[in-house]
């Protein structure tokens, strides 16, 4: 049994996580300001203990590491909702993670987790992306980030940032897949951006997060991905073909002037080190999330932790 502390723990990857450990016999405490996360996916059930604060707030996050004494702290939180908005990029993914990283410091934590984005790359012509390339990020959520990461890689506790991709699963609302879903079984017209990014399944990042989480695992930066680029509108297809409609002539529209044509990240060293690899193709990892929502519908507050398990919230 670990005493868990995980920030940002009602967003999509860190309820994922809860839902993952908890029935393992972790103790674990949730803190997570609701701005995108949602307090209806972490309940108070035995094991799980959720506080409401930012992590910018020295105090708060001062009293929650005293009164918890976390071994394993992962650190999810981030502020992502309005890209104008730099103060809150800062404050939550710059000041929020030297916060934590010193918290995790003074309490002494035996390893610290860091969710990091692929933003943190930059534009780059090389497909897949190692985890060496330099970062040379050009928007506030990827400079945050990056800005963050780097004084969590400071801390004196043992340490292991990860870059991410796109990650599906549970509660997962935004982006291609639920968009695609949602307007093609209403009949509505879509569109695909020239983009292409690297998806990967919940199943498989859990997997690795059971192997990052050791005593003895690895530090430093990773890539945690499938390695592989694909287009906006395979996704279209897929949705399209799983739905049994008529996908027609989509309309396909070039990047966005702040946008990353192509991600992909190579996780070449994250297999080395750690002894894993995806085991989920990208067109099973469509599917089962299109299967999930036809189970839950699109819902991001949907929680197996609920007395109301097996219902969409």
């Amino acid at each position: 049994m670990t005493r868990i502390l995980i920030t940002g723990g009602a967003g999509c990857l860190g309820s994922n996580l809860v839902e993952h450990w908890l029935p393992q016999g972790h103790q674990i405490l949730v803190l997570d300001n609701f701005a995108t996360g949602k307090r209806e996916v972490v309940p108070e059930v035995p094991g799980l203990q959720v506080r409401e604060g930012h992590v910018a707030d020295a105090a708060f996050v001062e009293k929650a590491f005293a009164e918890f004494g976390p071994e394993l702290v992962i650190h999810s939180a981030a502020a992502y909702k309005d890209l104008a908005d730099w103060q809150e990029d800062a404050r939550t993914n710059v000041l929020g993670s030297i916060e934590v990283a010193r918290a995790a410091e003074r309490h002494g934590a035996k390893r610290l987790v860091n969710f990091q984005s692929a933003l943190t790359y930059g534009r780059t012509t090389l497909s897949p992306i190692p985890n060496t390339h330099p970062s040379a990020p050009i928007a506030s959520y990827g400079i945050s980030k990056t800005a963050g990461e780097q004084y969590m890689l400071l801390s004196t506790v043992p340490t292991v940032s990860l870059r991410i991709a796109n990650v599906t699963g549970p509660r997962l609302a935004i982006g291609p897949i639920p968009t695609f879903y949602k307007r093609l079984k209403a009949g509505q017209k879509c569109f695909c951006s020239d983009t292409a990014r690297d998806f990967l399944d919940m199943s498989d990042f859990l997997a690795f997060m059971d192997l990052a989480i050791r005593p003895d695992a690895p530090t430093g930066v990773f890539n945690v991905s499938s390695g592989e680029a694909h287009y906006i509108r395979e996704i279209y297809d897929l949705v399209a073909d799983y739905l049994k409609v008529d996908g027609g002539d989509v309309p396909i529209q070039p990047p966005a002037p702040d946008d990353v044509p192509v991600v992909a990240l190579d996780p070449a060293e994250t297999v080395k080190a750690f002894g894993w690899r995806p085991q989920v193709g990208f067109a099973d990892t469509i599917r089962k999330q299109l299967q999930w929502y036809d189970r839950h519908g699109i819902s991001d507050i949907y929680s197996h932790l609920s007395s109301s398990s097996g219902t969409k919230a």
